[in-house]
């Protein structure tokens, strides 16, 4: 059986979920192949299956015609849904979301694509994510839904014990646009420098491919405004596999991956940060809620809330009682809930429930 996945960029999340995904369907005999739009950047991260770049009608034709794909999956696209059809797949189409941005985004992003994903759509699929569910049940009552964790195979991506920081680290992954709220994790740094310890440093991963040009210019101000030039690390297209040292690290340190988005779908990076000891303090922003229990597997603060932030934070890297409890209890919170093995499970379960076999 072969599945094809289909996605915007080979990028983020969804292209760290389509790697994690395809090793664990193996496993169960399907082969899985990747088809993204464009690629922004040269450096692609290694996939077990075949990656096809582009949007070409005839160079998509020839690939559907070739490989016979039993399902499609289209993550958070509907636009493409009526090319698929033109072409003769007559397969499953499922439409999946991952991450929408905020409430507002993703209700405006599914009610414009209220017709093509009821013409054109056989299922729909989430990784929990309580906004997406209630969208789906209002919008798409009478279309099958689907909702199972994504994900994570803590045997690759896993603690790796290091050289320890000198000076505790804080981290922040994402792109310089306005969901992930980049400001408020500047504020959120700057004010743990000035209260707790002048030497923390702040460690920013992103791709610039991906940034808002007037975020990117308002973040360039606001680090000199804040004069965070000394503590401020800003780190570039970060390998994947190269992370798991990155958190490793930042766990070891005494410090802590901060996450300030408005709105997630399930973020891969809470996964691997909690696989590799590091400790999280984040907004309540939905889909973290699978993997983040307050004061069991991480800390949320109120978003909005600088001071709620340092506090929380605080406590993080000062209270090692309750620091060590929620390593440990991350770790084996991904490994109970985001396994391989169940993911396929459920998977084989989507397809079959579609008539797949």
């Amino acid at each position: 059986m072969r599945i094809l996945f289909v996605f915007y960029v080979p990028s983020g999340g969804v292209e760290t979920l389509n790697r994690q995904r395809s090793a664990a369907l193996k496993k169960y005999n399907i082969e899985c192949h990747c088809l993204y739009y464009q690629k922004l950047r040269d450096q692609i991260n290694s996939f077990n299956g075949n990656i096809f770049i582009g949007k070409d009608p005839n160079m998509i034709k020839q690939i559907l015609d070739k490989w016979q794909y039993s399902a499609i999956i289209i993550v958070s696209d509907y636009t493409i849904l009526p090319l698929f059809r033109k072409l003769g797949y007559k397969g499953r189409l499922i439409i999946e979301i991952q991450g929408l941005g905020s409430k507002d985004r993703a209700r405006n992003f599914l009610t414009d694509g209220v017709s093509a994903i009821k013409n054109h759509a056989d299922a729909l699929l989430n990784p929990k994510t309580p906004i997406i569910e209630q969208l789906y049940n209002e919008l798409f009552p009478t279309i099958p839904k689907f909702s199972y964790n994504n994900c994570f195979d803590t045997k690759y991506f896993n603690y790796k014990k290091l050289p320890i920081s000198p000076h505790p680290i804080i981290a922040w992954i994402g792109r310089i646009v306005d969901n992930k709220n980049w400001k408020e994790f500047l504020y959120i740094g700057h004010q743990l420098i000035q209260q707790v310890n002048p030497n923390i440093k702040l460690y920013m991963f992103e791709d610039p491919t991906l940034a808002d040009a007037k975020d990117r210019i308002e973040f360039k101000r606001l680090i000199v405004e804040l004069n965070l030039q000394k503590n401020l690390f800003i780190l570039h297209n970060v390998p994947n596999h190269k992370m798991a040292e990155y958190f490793s690290i930042i766990g070891d340190s005494g410090g802590f991956f901060c996450l300030t988005s408005k709105s997630e779908g399930a973020p891969y990076s809470v996964l691997e940060a909690l696989s590799c000891r590091c400790p999280i303090l984040t907004t309540d922003s939905g889909g973290v809620r699978s993997s983040i229990i307050h004061n069991k597997t991480g800390k949320y603060y109120v978003i909005g809330n600088i001071q709620h932030a340092v506090e929380e934070g605080t406590a993080l890297m000062k209270n090692q009682q309750l620091r060590e409890y929620i390593r440990s209890c991350g770790v084996e919170h991904v490994k109970s809930h985001f396994s391989p093995e169940q993911y396929g499970r459920s998977f084989i379960t989507m397809l079959r429930s579609l008539g797949i076999k």
